[in-house]
């Protein structure tokens, strides 16, 4: 039987493109593979960033109003992107610099929010801290 063999893209909206890409471009190193233009010529409506093996992320800019940040609705619960375990310190020092608190840590993942209020991981599983 066939099967998914991978991930090859994960969609956030996002209300401020250009906040939402200085996150994740700047300041988790995420490289731009792809620019999309708004179809009045506008600006931008999509930005597609490198996940690495094929994947990307891919920030849609929102035509509506945010809601309240609820971590117990249903839907998307976390974006984790992997590190090395040798680098989760510099990757600690590395947020605080840019101004974005730990919300939580565990042996294995650090946990953030992005300017949109998305819940971000940065995980070195099954390699404990």
């Amino acid at each position: 039987m066939s099967r998914p063999t991978a991930v090859h893209h994960v969609a956030l909206k996002v209300q401020d493109l250009a906040r939402a890409e200085r996150f994740f471009v700047q300041t988790l190193g995420l490289a731009v593979l792809r620019r999309w233009p708004a179809s009045d010529g506008e600006g931008e409506r999509s930005l597609w960033l490198d996940l690495g093996a094929g994947a990307f992320l891919a920030l849609e800019k929102s035509s509506s109003e945010a809601g309240p940040v609820d971590t117990d609705r249903p839907g998307l619960h976390l974006l984790a992107l992997r590190i090395e375990r040798a680098e989760r310190q510099e990757w600690i020092d590395r947020l605080a610099k840019a101004g974005v608190p730990l919300n939580e840590q565990t042996a294995f993942t650090i946990y953030c929010r992005d300017p949109e209020g998305n819940r971000i991981g940065l995980s070195h599983w099954p390699d404990p801290a």
